[in-house]
């Protein structure tokens, strides 16, 4: 059972702040709050569901999909506690985005950070949308040609008139960027041919392959067409990018929304002098896993179709824990420059080697060193419906989805 949110005023009394979390705590286990021991700290750990499992419950904006994503509710319930409006909410790994739209929805100003440039292309077209209506005008004033040379290989994923229907697109977004006509709307279709290239439903340019937060090899797709006994079907691009827009937009956005002002960087999250010193008042994030996710090739047809070339040592991909702990010490260091006096940060990290290793416990360390000091740990326990289920894996015990986030606050 969820203890539900009431209109809990915005404040930076930490006092306060463990009491409502032991209250949570308390209402599920009678044990008392945990606490964990360390040299220079003792912090406490609160364990309970803090919010919905529901996994379609935030504002329809959301919906697009992104590998080891977290849900909305998550970056929510600190924006609700620890940021008002007008507050600066900063994003260092945002991936699809989610911290910043939901902070946008909270009338927050962000700033969002991704050493991949397609997070700046999930990301920045939600937060500045088009209407539906600005959409279907664009749609119908695009020819796209259907006789583009193809590239046999892709054709394990899509007919030959759907892929050359989504090379036009290319070619057209290209054009328009040459022509510094590129504007919002065709930011909006980019952004939603990247999250309809391929899924597990007619909805998807493809034909049937893994969610389309997981892009398989060509190699790959062959053995699922066979095993399934499938050749992909034509897909008719302009109707189903419309059909998404529709479903994206569905939800009413907040007067004063829109904003063309966010900044969006594509940088290593450990150097960003855009960044003024002490500019943030809250950062919600979560870094890259640690030996779980190939963000590369998780995107590999996103990346094809956006024309970006990306050298893998550019993308993060720790196999040993002392190179992931150095790389987040240097982004604390560098997170305390740009924070606030007694700025917020809750770093979200996923439980993995079937709990064995748990990474909040090395987070700590490493943000005490770079001068931060641990609030407490708090970590989302409930039952998942994500795709790990599907896996067998169990997600409260070593899935990805394991939420638990360390509260940092800059001390001085």
């Amino acid at each position: 059972m969820i203890l539900h949110e009431t209109a809990t005023p915005f404040r930076r009394d930490f006092r306060k702040v463990h009491l409502e979390l032991r209250s949570f705590f308390e209402f599920k286990r009678s044990t008392g709050t945990q606490h964990r021991e360390f040299a220079q700290v003792s912090v406490p750990v609160y364990e309970n569901e803090f919010w919905t499992s529901k996994q379609r419950a935030g504002h329809s904006l959301h919906d697009v999909s992104y590998r080891a994503c977290y849900k909305s509710q998550l970056p929510d319930f600190f924006i609700h506690r620890f940021a008002k409006q007008g507050s600066r909410i900063y994003d260092p790994f945002m991936g699809r985005g989610t911290t910043l739209i939901q902070a946008r929805l909270r009338d927050c100003e962000v700033i969002g950070n991704d050493a991949n440039p397609l997070a700046s292309v999930l990301t920045g077209p939600r937060l500045n949308p088009p209407s539906c209506d600005e959409v279907a005008a664009r749609l119908a004033e695009v020819c796209l040609n259907r006789t583009a040379e193809i590239d046999d290989e892709l054709l394990v994923f899509f007919h030959s008139k759907t892929l050359a229907e989504l090379l036009s697109w290319r070619s057209y977004f290209q054009r328009r960027r040459r022509a510094a006509k590129f504007d919002r709307t065709d930011a909006w279709i980019e952004m939603v041919v990247c999250n309809r290239l391929t899924g597990h439903s007619s909805g998807f340019f493809s034909v049937y392959t893994l969610p389309p937060n997981q892009a398989v090899s060509v190699e790959s797709q062959r053995k699922i067409n066979a095993n399934r006994n499938q050749v992909p079907e034509y897909r008719d691009t302009k109707q189903l990018i419309l059909k998404k827009s529709r479903q994206l937009l569905s939800d009413e956005l907040p007067a004063g929304y829109p904003t063309a002002a966010s900044q969006l960087l594509a940088k290593s999250a450990e150097h960003t002098p855009e960044i003024l010193d002490s500019s943030i008042d809250l950062i919600v994030t979560s870094p890259p896993f640690l030996d779980t996710v190939d963000y590369l090739q998780d995107n590999w047809l996103r990346m094809w179709f956006c024309q970006i070339e990306l050298s893998r040592p550019k993308l993060w991909q720790f196999r040993r824990l002392d190179d992931w702990l150095e790389k987040m010490k240097a982004c604390f260091v560098e997170f305390r420059r740009i924070l606030a006096d007694n700025g917020l940060i809750a770093f979200e990290v996923g439980e993995i080697r079937k709990g064995v290793l748990q990474l909040e416990n090395q987070v700590i360390q490493a943000a005490f060193e770079a001068g931060l000091r641990p609030e407490c740990v708090v970590i989302n326990s409930q039952q998942f419906t994500k795709t790990a289920n599907c896996w067998g894996v169990k997600n409260n015990r070593d899935g990805t989805n394991s939420n638990r986030i360390v509260l940092l606050r800059k001390r001085g």
